[in-house]
């Protein structure tokens, strides 16, 4: 299983991904589940990817091979954010459909799903969610936040504190949190973390990747959960006079 998520924020965009893959306890592997690409001067795209490892580094081989095919559909003529996510979704259902037959007598599932997001210049910095099918959906302005894998442990951080006009720093400080909570609560999410920073209309994305044995990220643990247990000691003490009725 995997962790990734994003912001459209009024500043700009937000990625965090986890690097865990597993097959099993005893099978535990790190790979990159977040990547930047700059087809063309004028564009720029964040891909996060969670599902079928397989499926997912053939989507991107063959992004990479369409990327040097004259005349063919790809990330560096698509003219819209929402035509690339098709592209892509067009590219993961064939790569899926094309293993189907041999996967399914394993009992396997060959399916992903990815987060898109970036910006083409003339339109607006945005992150889609491509489902298996090749559909797509956005965020809301009220939910200005896409997961995809194991998102249940860590949403309601975004839920409770996410909104458009949290600044970059503050939804760094939250994308961390809810990916801790995550981790914590699953063993299949983990480190190191990938995290992609976006600025509207700069065309230029900071990456960085947050090690296991970061101080930065014990720092963050550690603050976390003392101000965690303050709030559970703020919290008021069950009454004694409760009713036992159900």
């Amino acid at each position: 299983m995997t962790y990734c998520l994003a912001f459209r924020l009024h500043e700009g965009l937000i990625f965090l991904a986890d690097t865990r893959t597993n097959a099993g306890v005893d099978n535990v592997g790190t790979y990159r589940k977040q990547h930047v690409l700059r087809p063309a001067d004028d564009r720029v795209f964040v891909i996060e990817s969670a599902g079928s490892l397989a499926t997912t580094q053939e989507v991107l081989d063959r992004i990479d091979r369409d990327l040097g095919t004259t005349g063919s559909e790809n990330l560096a003529t698509v003219e819209h954010l929402f035509e690339a996510a098709l592209y892509i979704g067009r590219l993961s259902r064939e790569v899926a459909a094309e293993h189907r037959e041999a996967l399914s007598t394993a009992g396997a599932d060959g399916t992903a799903t990815f987060i898109l997001g970036g910006q083409i210049k003339g339109g607006p910095a945005d992150i889609l969610l491509v489902y298996p099918e090749g559909n797509y959906i956005r965020a809301s302005d009220e939910m200005p936040f896409l997961q995809i894998g194991e998102s249940k442990y860590g949403k309601f951080l975004l839920e409770l504190a996410v909104r458009a006009h949290v600044d970059l720093e503050t939804a760094g400080k939250i994308a961390l949190s809810s990916m801790m909570s995550t981790a914590r609560a699953n063993v299949s999410v983990g480190p190191p973390y990938d995290a992609a920073i976006y600025r509207n209309d700069s065309l230029e994305v900071t990456e960085l990747r947050i090690e296991e044995t970061s101080p930065f990220l014990a720092q963050l643990d550690a603050v976390w959960t003392e101000h965690l247990l303050a709030a559970i000691a703020h919290l008021p003490v069950i009454p004694t006079g409760l009713s036992t009725e159900t």
